[in-house]
């Protein structure tokens, strides 16, 4: 057996040795394998390539190191998740309406009224998204409460009712499940054992044959190790624990002022805009007018630049500092807004109280306006009835048979669609948000670069070290700025569809400009620091102001009954009706006891409450998992540890 092995061996690999009958097979299989790892190494270049904007974070990543390239990371996540949205609202919503909907001009809601006319392809009139884009399928109003649309029989209410409810749990769903893959990711720990020697003998990709790439991977190297060294002070650092403690309550301190004041501020302002709204705006100048905004908008410029400063105090480590200076700006925002809502909760309550959840993200909305809506829905109605008694000399026969008079849509008076008017005020803000934002790169670091780069050489001091020197990437101010955006569009998609596509232009440009100007305009930051392997920081902020988000869609739903005459609810008293219409006619009568069942109050609760235990138990049992490997890591060390 041993003779007949050894001879099966050397029939094997004879061929290597360039004798025998398998030398053209081995040589065969030799070229196939090299093709075959060739092969799979190109692919997996390819399937690098075809993950959008991998090279440019890479990139971003090698010079300024992975704090930074989180803020590309978070934001390309963010582009996938309205990708979906915008599918949603586009397949499902818009495109239907538009193919297979009644034309424009064939009712009052799909009609620009005979007023209008005039101006309404105006250019400041569509920049302010009236007119004839008032009137389209980008609002709400335009919709028509037709059961059944087109030769399909498409069910255009039921359609928009369910996309609005199923965008809000897509996003709930998703979010949480990046959270928990964070979670997992993140369980182990850094093993930090001989991490210079590691990254001195082992970083280098013999590979790379791109003089670019070698450049990009020098750069990665480079800013691995000042993250290393960073990590490394910061765990030998050693400091006076009572001065640290007083620096860091006088710190919060200082924030918890800085918050009130600003609250105050605003409180004050409201109360004075109140004030010049009841003697008349037209006697008051273009500030009195505008106040309230700009004040909120010049406290959002000038706070975060505040609470950098008194950050310095606090002597963080630099990730724990810029969640702190998340946190902080996150409140001050939020506590703006509804100091706002406050200031107004007497007037909301005697005339509009159904409008207030509007508020919390929409701060430019036009209070006049929306605080006059309930009753002018009631003034439009009377009004309707007597220019329709008007058409029939005075009196409306109830049983005539006679032909209706036909009038132009135009002509018709209509009431007002406050769902309309909510979605314009948050396509407005969106895009003004977008312009301040790349007006804002534009001027504080494309102009801030040129002017030091060149005026450098005949200025009294050194501009590049000193005043205003080059800008770094300001981290904490843009993920906020994504997180509530992305609030408002989850808000206010429900009232104008288009605010998905909006938003998906809005993310696609933001991602070659911020790079751009991150590569040229921007430096890295002094001590540039290792970002947590997971975003779950970014991502408890964005599950928060989704939560604040879904509570003014619920409340639409479930209590405000719709406009009666625009949009594809008019005519029912709630908005959520349309599911027990949907149940009457086109179920058996058999399903919809069993769904009447099933959403009992007495069902749900429970079944809530054992969903919530179970949650808590499988956070323990990880928490504990996560303990148990941590301390069998620690074991494993301390004896590797112990046998060199």
């Amino acid at each position: 057996s041993f003779y007949r092995e050894a001879q099966l061996f050397v029939e094997k690999f004879e061929g290597a040795l360039g004798k025998g009958k398998g030398k053209k097979f081995y040589a065969y299989k030799v070229m196939m394998t090299k093709k075959w790892m060739k092969f799979q190494r190109d692919f997996e270049n390819f399937k690098t390539a075809c993950i959008p904007w991998e090279m440019k974070i890479k990139e971003i990543e090698s010079h300024f190191g992975s704090s930074v390239a989180s803020y590309f990371i978070f934001l390309r996540w963010m582009y996938g998740i309205n990708m979906i949205l915008f599918g949603l609202t586009f397949g499902l919503v818009m495109v239907p309406e538009a193919l297979m909907g009644k034309p424009y001009g064939s009712l009052p809601r799909k009609t620009v009224p005979r007023a209008e006319e005039a101006s309404a392809m105006n250019f400041a009139t569509l920049w302010d998204f009236s007119g004839f884009a008032q009137y389209s399928v980008l609002f709400y109003g335009y919709y028509n409460n037709q059961r059944t649309i087109g030769w399909l029989k498409f069910r255009m209410p039921l359609s928009y009712f369910l996309v609005g409810v199923g965008t809000i749990g897509y996003s709930f769903m998703i979010v949480i499940r990046t959270m928990a893959r964070n979670a997992n990711e993140e369980g182990g720990g850094d093993d930090t054992s001989f991490n210079f020697s590691w990254k001195m003998f082992t970083s280098w990709d013999y590979l790379i044959g791109n003089p670019e790439t070698a450049d990009n991977k020098f750069a990665s190297i480079t800013t691995s190790f000042k993250e290393a060294i960073v990590e490394e002070q910061e765990s030998r650092k050693e400091e006076n624990i009572h001065l640290t403690r007083f620096l860091r309550v006088l710190a919060n301190f200082l924030a918890l002022c800085t918050l009130a004041g600003s609250g105050y501020l605003i409180f004050f302002v409201v109360r004075r805009s109140q004030k010049f709204a009841l003697e008349g705006l037209e006697n008051y100048g273009w500030w009195e007018r505008n106040e309230v905004n700009m004040v909120m908008s010049l406290l959002g410029m000038f706070c975060p630049t505040l609470f950098d400063v008194i950050s310095s105090l606090e002597n963080y480590h630099p990730r724990i500092a810029l969640r702190w200076q998340l946190g902080r700006i996150f409140a001050l925002f939020l506590g703006n807004l509804y100091t706002f809502i406050i200031a107004l909760m007497d007037e909301i309550n005697l005339k509009a109280s159904y409008l207030l959840p509007f508020t919390i993200f929409n701060m430019q909305l036009g209070k006049d306006e929306i605080f006059q809506t309930l009753e002018e829905e009631k003034i439009v109605k009377y009004n309707m009835s007597i220019w329709e008694a008007s058409l029939y000399n005075g009196t409306i026969p109830e049983n005539s048979t006679a032909p209706p008079i036909q009038v132009d849509p135009a002509d018709v008076p209509r009431g007002p669609c406050w769902e309309t008017m909510v979605g314009q005020e948050f396509v407005r803000l969106t895009v003004s948000d977008t312009m301040t934002t790349y007006i804002t790169i534009l001027i504080g670091d494309f102009l801030r670069a040129v002017f030091v780069r060149f005026f450098n050489y005949c200025w009294c001091w050194d501009l590049e070290y000193g005043f205003p020197s080059y800008s770094e990437f300001d981290i904490s101010g843009n993920v906020l700025g994504l997180i509530f955006n992305q609030g408002m569009i989850w808000m206010g998609s429900f009232y104008a569809p288009c605010l998905p596509a909006i938003n998906v232009f809005r993310l696609h440009t933001s991602m070659y400009l911020q790079c751009w100007a991150v590569m040229c305009c921007n430096v890295p930051q002094e001590r540039v620091f290792k970002a947590s392997r997971s975003n779950n920081f970014y991502m408890a902020m964005l599950l928060f102001i989704l939560f604040l988000s879904t509570l003014p869609a619920v409340y639409t739903i479930v209590s405000i009954p719709p406009s009666f005459d625009c949009g594809p609810f008019s005519g029912k008293t709630r908005m959520f009706e349309v599911i027990s219409e949907t149940l009457e006619h086109d179920f058996p009568s058999w399903f919809g006891k069993v769904f009447g069942y099933a959403s009992n109050p007495g069902l749900i609760l429970p079944f809530i409450l054992l969903m919530v235990l179970s949650i808590y138990y499988l956070n323990a049992t990880s928490k504990s998992y996560k303990e148990a490997n941590l301390e069998l890591k620690k074991k494993l060390q301390s004896v590797r540890n112990r046998e060199l």
